[in-house]
């Protein structure tokens, strides 16, 4: 029975998802291997142990894997100051809080942007927990970011939300419900078709409209 809500952060609570394109852009460029920025974007809210092998191929990962994720880092810091928060988002916590969720953030960004968000947000007394690149060895579509995201706040179960195909793949993975947002670029089609029993438009109508949805209220 659910009692935890394991929430994706980039690009579901705060709007990060093209500049992660755009930064993952510019690393490939340091090669001289010019991907469209598209099909760098439907690979957003991967891991970036996934995301270079999927977008860049097998022979780009094994030569220059790990830089190009140093190269990402690089391009994408300058960037922090202009990602703000969706509207709901910190309204969204404080109504799982108040209907006695277990909140905890399943991020597999790096240490420091998920500190970054967490002040953005100034969440960090509305959750359990958080996790970061640093929390699994292979990131969503992987579930073992999400499974140590519930083992590390002591769930027993947990309804996951979130703005991509994987996260939505993550969680059928890690055998939880989920529920998506479409502030990631995503079609209803295409998150019901990874997985999601509820999409909606935005974190206000997902706040506004929480009763429709697995985050009715926690099963204890």
């Amino acid at each position: 029975m659910a009692d935890t809500a394991v929430l994706d952060v980039d690009g579901t609570l705060v709007d990060t998802n093209y500049h992660h394109a755009l930064a993952w852009f510019r690393a490939f460029r340091r090669w001289d291997v010019t991907l469209p920025v598209w099909r760098i974007h439907r690979a957003v809210g991967m891991g970036g142990d996934q995301l270079v092998p999927a977008v860049a191929g097998e022979d780009f990962e094994r030569e220059h894997g790990d830089e190009a994720r140093e190269a990402w880092t690089e391009e994408f810091d300058p960037l922090l100051p202009e990602v703000r928060p969706f509207d709901g988002a910190r309204d969204l916590l404080q109504e799982l809080r108040r209907r006695d969720w277990t909140v905890v953030l399943a991020s597999s960004g790096k240490p420091q942007h998920v500190e970054a968000f967490l002040d953005l947000l100034d969440a960090r007394e509305l959750c359990h927990g958080w996790t970061s690149s640093q929390d699994a060895e292979a990131t969503k579509p992987a579930p073992d970011l999400l499974r140590n995201a519930l083992r590390s706040v002591g769930g027993s179960a947990g309804v996951v939300l979130g703005d991509s195909r994987w996260d939505c793949e993550a969680a059928r993975n890690a055998d939880m419900t989920s529920v998506a947002v479409r502030t990631g670029g995503y079609a209803e089609e295409e998150l019901t078709g990874a997985g999601a029993v509820v999409v909606l438009d935005s974190l206000r109508e997902l706040v506004d409209g929480l009763d429709a949805t697995p985050f009715a209220r926690p099963s204890r």
